[in-house]
């Protein structure tokens, strides 16, 4: 799409949420601290929904079941941290990094490997049957859990931060917490790689192309099997980076985690528009923020706001923010 043609009003959603809140919290350093932590989560949770949007966007496939990848990428974190306490405890930021990094590549690895048996014998199976896909993957969630439960046991885990990332900066009177600027970093990392895959690599154009017209992608001697199988276990991949920055977000980790997290992230594929990664993000942010801002003003409420967003965003635009091509 020509960048003439980009549509740039729903870039503007996200200061204009910032604003509107502003004088209703008052205190500038306050709304400093909830824009920032907002940001922070609407981040983690695009990385999460990045692997749906992926999934939906150019397979055509509603992937029910992508929490158990959340999950088992935190759980995968918890050994690989836990086995590393020497250098997670230690104060200087590049030895938690080397214990960090290690740990999400291991996450996004296995549950790369998990999401190449759950495509073969449970998502193939029903390609192009949506209600059959939304039932198995939600069956398969679960049996992901309990297999989870087996390795790890039931009970809740913790995953602290590294000592290096725990804490925060003085910005004014405003605190900004460490992890959350690492949050917002690999977040912007994760959309600009996919971004640029997507729209400047062969691959990127194969698979965009395959969406389009299959048989005239294959007449060409590319098969597209393989490629959308690299797409589940790339969007497997990321769901598994996601749990990873969400369990150290919360500290803590779960084996229903995954299904805790879903409706978030279905509710942020729905304000961006099916299958669009530019709306994803957008959708990840607003969600992001007004759970910050409505959990501080009125808290009995902050369950609910982000249905409320999704409903008025919907009212505006019934098809999401964007459409998947963009």
């Amino acid at each position: 799409m020509k960048a003439l043609d980009f549509d740039y009003k729903p870039l503007l959603l996200v200061p204009v949420l910032a604003l509107l809140a502003l004088p209703l919290i008052g205190s500038g350093s306050t709304w400093v601290t909830l824009t920032v932590a907002g940001l922070a989560m609407g981040m983690i949770i695009f990385i999460i929904a990045s692997g749906l949007t992926l999934v939906f966007g150019l397979m055509d496939v509603l992937n029910f079941g992508h929490g158990v990848f959340i999950a088992l990428g935190a759980f995968v974190a918890t050994s690989v941290l836990g086995s590393m306490s020497g250098w997670t405890g230690s104060t200087e930021l590049w030895r938690n990094l080397v214990a960090v990094l290690p740990a999400m590549l291991a996450a996004m690895l296995v549950a790369g490997a998990v999401g190449v048996a759950f495509e073969r014998f449970i998502v193939r199976p029903v390609y192009g049957q949506h209600l059959k896909q939304i039932l198995i993957t939600m069956g398969g969630m679960i049996i992901g859990e309990e297999m989870i439960k087996v390795i790890w046991g039931p009970a809740q885990i913790p995953l602290p931060l590294p000592a290096a990332m725990q804490g925060s900066w003085l910005l004014g009177e405003a605190v900004i917490e460490k992890y959350r600027v690492l949050a917002v970093i690999v977040g912007v990392a994760v959309f600009a790689a996919l971004i640029w895959t997507l729209a400047r690599t062969k691959v990127g154009l194969l698979i965009r192309a395959g969406v389009q017209d299959r048989e005239m992608v294959e007449s060409l001697g590319y098969r597209i099997r393989r490629l959308f199988v690299g797409v589940f276990v790339a969007g497997s991949a990321l769901a598994g980076l996601g749990g990873v920055m969400w369990g150290l977000y919360q500290q803590s980790v779960v084996p229903q985690m995954g299904a805790q997290v879903n409706i978030l992230i279905f509710i942020v594929i729905i304000i961006g528009g099916l299958g669009s990664t530019t709306g994803a993000l957008i959708g990840a942010l607003l969600v992001g923020l007004m759970a910050n801002y409505t959990g501080f003003l009125v808290p009995k409420v902050a369950l609910f706001s982000n249905i409320a967003l999704m409903v008025a965003v919907l009212l505006w635009r019934p098809q999401g923010i964007y459409a998947a091509s963009k």
